[in-house]
């Protein structure tokens, strides 16, 4: 199959300055792989509702899973500023199938933070590979956000856990070979101090998965349901000490939610690049849509939204790489970004007229697709409150 169109971006008013060479060379090689592995085949993803299981395996060869864990542990041990490279290619070719990032710079970082020597030897160097694939199973039916009310239990019945209860909006749930688990060690009245984190393998007795779930949009990802019913999990797999889950989620979800930001910026500048190149071809009236005066001033009302968006994002990269980003200003960066790209993608949507309603155009699915950035890691409304809570 041929390589999919990808337009050229609309050059920034202010020049990037966060990369090197290093990580260019990176670049290039993460372009290729979702310029040719992945876009081309986005109706095959989401028929299935998930990417092929050897496109895990293709992406180790290439170096493009866990690539900041540890070499110790079989990853590059690069700054995150290579996450956020590939997390803008993915953007970049409108890429809502791959669930690389949420193994990579999620579920990688449970373990590689909180997990013994014997864990990360164990699981880091497959993740890194592709030989294993990971999901992180934290939100459950009926709790949402509210990650403290969870009912998933783990009973400690000697050298063993128990785990009863289920899971729900997965990501990589039906391909995984393995889930980072919140789950409860202690009494649901000590709240957040009996959240543990678990790792649990999807081969053991009892764990099972549902289908793939009926999305609206990111139709190609492996999203499901994961069921716990009496799953014996080794004492070992606990991740970290018994009550110090919640600790552990919040301290990565800061991480997450800037992935959000991340994301949402590069597919905001994707979207604008392809409403460009739509706008000059396409004819009305006789002339081209981009000359008409309000095509020209949405251009550039959606380019200096976008570029404002950019410089705080890249700003908060800055900080990561630092290690000295504010909690309050990553969930500035998520909602106020995916708040921002669903206005451009439908402000884009309209400057196709008919045809940006039609799927086959990129700006259609976009449509679709781009909507859970304001839902996922926290609602926008959650992001506020907790911003808040710091004046």
């Amino acid at each position: 199959m041929s390589d999919v169109h990808v337009p050229a971006a609309v050059s920034p008013m202010i020049p990037r300055t966060l990369f090197n060479e290093d990580h260019e060379a990176f670049r290039a090689t993460a372009r290729r792989f979702f310029e040719t592995e992945i876009s081309p085949y986005h109706e095959k993803w989401e028929e299935q509702q998930h990417i092929d299981r050897e496109l895990w395996n293709k992406a180790g060869e290439l170096g493009l899973l866990c690539p900041t864990m540890p070499e110790e542990y079989g990853g590059c041990g690069v700054d995150r500023l290579y996450s956020m490279i590939l997390m803008e290619e993915q953007a970049r070719v409108g890429d809502s199938a791959s669930g690389f990032a949420l193994h990579s710079d999620i579920v990688a970082n449970y373990i590689n933070n909180f997990g013994s020597h014997e864990q990360k030897s164990q699981w880091l160097p497959k993740m890194a590979t592709g030989e294993a694939v990971t999901a992180v199973a934290m939100t459950e039916p009926g709790t949402g956000s509210d990650l403290q009310r969870i009912k998933t239990t783990a009973t400690l019945e000697g050298d063993h856990y128990v785990v009863n209860g289920s899971k729900i909006f997965i990501t990589n749930g039906y391909l995984c070979d393995m889930a980072v688990v919140a789950v409860r060690t202690g009494p649901a009245e000590l709240g957040a101090q009996s959240v543990s984190l678990m790792i649990i393998e999807a081969d053991r007795e009892g764990f099972s998965k549902g289908k793939p779930l009926k999305k609206v949009g990111m139709r190609g990802q492996d999203t499901c349901e994961l069921f716990f019913d009496n799953v014996k999990v080794p004492k070992e797999n606990l991740l970290g000490a018994e009550g110090m889950g919640f600790i552990a989620l919040m301290k990565e979800l800061a991480w997450e939610r800037m992935m959000i930001a991340i994301i949402c910026s590069s597919a905001a500048e994707h979207a604008l690049a392809t409403t460009v190149e739509y706008v000059k071809q396409r004819q009305a009236f006789g002339k081209p849509v981009a000359a008409f005066q309000n095509t020209r001033f949405e251009l550039a009302e959606m380019r200096s939204e976008i570029q404002i968006a950019r410089v705080y994002v890249d700003r908060c990269m800055e900080l990561v790489v630092k290690n000295s980003l504010s909690p309050e200003a990553a969930c500035a960066a998520k909602y106020w970004v995916s708040d921002l790209l669903s206005k451009v993608v439908d402000r884009c949507v309209q400057l196709h007229g008919g045809y940006g309603y039609m799927l086959e155009y990129p700006i259609a699915r976009a449509y679709i697709d781009t909507r859970a950035n304001r839902i996922y890691g926290g609602t926008n409304e959650i992001m506020k409150e907790l911003i808040s809570r710091s004046i």
